[in-house]
């Protein structure tokens, strides 16, 4: 197997089990637009890596951590609705990042690159980060994981016997714009929200306790990876969005599935 399909398998299988129990959470908590406005932020992340020629993983964590960090101030205001605020960033920041990579001086910016991601381009410093940060990821969410189940059961009673809400939520953001920054090579930015909503919603309706979701999710994510790569090279289409492809197929696959088994009893 040539080196360079060992490393996209490789750091799919590995976005993949890390994105499993960050998913779950986004999805119980319904944080996909908080995810994915993290993520399409991240567009000046690149430009502002490109402009000062820093790694473009450090530079777009750095402008995701930033981002979460005024999304959580601004959902403590009450004069708008929280989904407004995330509209208005979420738009807001895609338009300055596809603005700011075009007035990069210098070699034009493959911006259909950043923004969808070419896994078979992904080198052995991009599986370092994703193995490194993933660890990091997941032994963080090993820590919260008690905390974060009781506050997505019943947030009012789980901070009544000392959850520390806030705190809880910061971290958990931290580990998001991690794992969002580590996958943007793999699937780009407009696409590393789908690992980490799609499996989980796939796993959903076959997972009786969250533990057995965390799984199903992390092997529908590894199917997907396996799958769409495969269909990938042999359809000479883009590598991320044959992923992401594969994974909304099996989600749809799923939910139907779901839906007849509950109506069959």
């Amino acid at each position: 197997m040539e080196p360079y399909l060992l490393r996209a398998l490789a750091a799919g299988i590995g976005l993949a089990v890390v994105s499993a129990p960050l998913g779950c959470f986004v999805v119980w908590n319904r944080m996909a637009y908080f995810g994915e406005t993290v993520a399409q932020a991240s567009l000046l992340g690149v430009a502002l890596g490109l402009m000062l020629q820093l790694d473009l993983t450090v530079s777009v964590l750095a402008v995701a951590l930033i981002v979460a960090g005024l999304l959580i101030l601004a959902g403590r205001q009450t004069a708008v609705p929280v989904d407004s605020i995330l509209g208005l960033m979420h738009f807001g920041a895609l338009a300055a990042g596809v603005i700011a990579t075009a007035l990069v001086r210098g070699p034009s910016v493959d911006l259909m690159g950043y923004l969808f991601g070419d896994v078979f381009a992904v080198t052995g410093v991009d599986l370092v980060w994703v193995y490194g940060g993933g660890a990091l990821a997941l032994a963080a969410m090993a820590w919260l994981w008690s905390s974060l189940l009781r506050l997505a059961v019943h947030e009012e009673l789980a901070t009544a016997e000392g959850v520390d809400r806030d705190r809880v939520r910061i971290a958990f953001t931290l580990i998001l714009a991690l794992t969002i920054a580590i996958g943007m090579k793999i699937v780009g930015i407009l696409l590393v929200i789908a690992f980490l909503i799609v499996p989980s919603v796939a796993a959903r309706p076959f997972s009786a306790t969250p533990e057995r979701m965390v799984v199903l999710a992390a092997l529908a994510g590894i199917a997907s990876t396996l799958l769409g790569l495969g269909l990938s090279l042999s359809t000479d289409a883009p590598g991320g969005p044959s992923i992401v492809l594969v994974m909304s197929i099996l989600a749809g696959l799923s939910l139907a599935l779901g839906t007849a088994s509950r109506r069959s009893r």
